[in-house]
This record gives structure tokens, sequence and C-alpha cells, in this order.
């Protein structure tokens, strides 16, 4: 790895420290996921696919059972915890890194007790304001995403003057809010947040700027994976765009471009090409 790569990767306190841009696979226990249209809702799907998602080259695993696609609805909590913790136990039980994507404390808690030994919040803790304290007391490592509400009725405050900035500025309040409540510095990491409330052209602009991102001085998630940007662009400007499953391999140039930039992980739903592209990035850094 290069000496300037090397700086920019941040080593995440709790978790193993790979020498390469991790990823991250997703287990959507949902009926309505924007990605997998509900394959993996059962119980044993979800952890067999959990397993041969490390199996094809996941460093971790990251399980959900609440869909945060534009205009989905919040599932009762009762519902969530079923989803999702006998999932993290299966997973973790297998000696999987498990992640759990939720915006509730009580399931972020269950889930932590179950085996899973990151949280990854897309509200950053703005959601349940028991979530900071919840993670701080555990020791957990934290996603902070750049958040500006619920997706309920689309694409909700879209609008920036200078989208980079601005995420910047949000991140590095919330990150400040985060570290207030307890969580150490060296087990926050941060998400841009690409498809919350952003339109195709704020994506491409927060990718083409990981940099700035990084001058937070956290480790980098970034989640791209077959997001609607990525349909825009495959699609061109005329043409419809195409289904979510048909953009894997943009969802694997994106990965390259985010390892590349010195991203810590990136998160996706089809793992192999990915896997493929961060070990290229990585081989491409040694050979400076």
């Amino acid at each position: 790895m290069s000496k300037q790569t090397g700086r920019r990767r941040r080593h995440l306190a709790g978790l193993t420290a790979w020498d390469r841009c991790a990823v991250m696979g997703v287990v959507n226990v949902t009926p309505d996921s924007f990605s997998d249209g509900g394959r993996f809702f059962d119980t044993t799907a979800a952890i067999k696919h959990g397993l041969d998602l490390v199996a094809q080259g996941a460093d971790l695993v990251d399980v959900g059972g609440e869909s945060t696609r534009p205009g989905a609805t919040r599932v009762d909590e009762d519902e969530e915890l079923r989803r999702v913790v006998p999932v993290v136990r299966g997973l973790a039980s297998e000696g999987v890194t498990v992640s759990v994507d939720t915006m509730r404390a009580s399931v972020a808690g269950q889930a932590l007790a179950a085996g899973a030994t990151l949280v990854n919040d897309v509200s950053g803790g703005l959601a349940d304001p028991r979530m900071i304290p919840v993670v701080a007391d555990t020791g957990a490592p934290f996603v902070v995403m750049h958040w500006r509400g619920l997706l309920k009725d689309g694409n909700v405050k879209g609008t920036y003057a200078d989208v980079v900035t601005e995420v910047v500025d949000e991140l590095h309040a919330r990150v400040d809010a985060v570290l207030d409540g307890g969580i150490a510095p060296d087990r926050v990491i941060v998400d841009p947040g690409l498809g919350f409330s952003k339109d195709a052209e704020h994506d491409l602009v927060l990718l083409a700027h990981l940099d700035r991102l990084l001058t937070l001085g956290h480790p980098l998630l970034v989640a791209a994976s077959r997001k609607r940007f990525l349909g825009r662009v495959l699609a061109g400007p005329d043409a419809a765009p195409p289904p979510a499953r048909e953009r894997d391999a943009a969802t694997a140039a994106v990965s390259a471009l985010a390892a590349q930039a010195g991203a810590w992980a990136v998160r996706v739903h089809e793992v192999r090409a990915t896997a493929d592209a961060v070990r290229v990035a990585r081989a491409v850094e040694g050979a400076r």
C-alpha cells in the first residue's frame, strides 16, 4: 500500500484491520427491498445468503430488517426485531463479522447482544435519541450517514448549493454530536448517504470528491450498490434505467474507485465482482 493511501484508510477500533478496502455484503431481511425484492425474507434463507456472501469474498455482512427506499413505510419494532436478531445470531455463531442496519436503539442493542459488532444507522442516531447512548455503552463502532430525514415522500430536502461542502459540514456536525454522546473517535465511520436526499448529479459529485469526506478524519463507508444514480448513468439521457440487479458491474466500478480513493469499506449486494475490484485496486496501490 502506498504511504499516502495508507494514511487515508484509517484503522477502526474493534474490527479487523484489513490491508485494503473492506467489502460489506448486504442481507436484506425485508419483503420490499428495492434491490432483491424479498428473496431473503425467511430467516434460514437470509443466514444462508450471508454465508454465501462471505464465501464470495465479503469481509463483513450488514443485516437489515427495514427498507429505507424512497416511499417505504416503517415496520414496527417487534417485527424488525423478529426479522433481524435471529439472522444476526445465526451468522455470528458461524464466525461472521456482522453489522446491523437499523435506526432503532432496541434493535441495535439486541443485535449487539446476539453477536453483531457494528451498528450501521442511516440516520446517524437522529431517528432514535436512545441510539447513541446504547452504542456508547457497548463500545461498538458506529456508522454516521448523511441524512436529512425519512424518505416517506420521495427525495426529501434534496436541494444543495454546494453538495460536497454541505454534506461534509452536516456530517461534521453530526459526528461532533455522536462524540459528545460518548462514542469514541476511533469507533466512528462516516457515510455520504448516496441516494438519500440526493439526485444522480449529487451522488456523482460526492463520489468525485471522496477526498473531502476523508478530511473528516474517520473511516469512510461508500454504499452505492445498485442505486438509482447508477441506473441513470447506464441508461443515458433518454432510455429507461436498467433494473437494480443489472447494475452490479457499475457497482463494482464504483467499488474500485472508492477503494482507490481510500474508502474503509464498500457496501454491496453482489460481492464477488466487488471483492475482485478492491483487490485489484490494492494491487495497483502496491505497485506505486
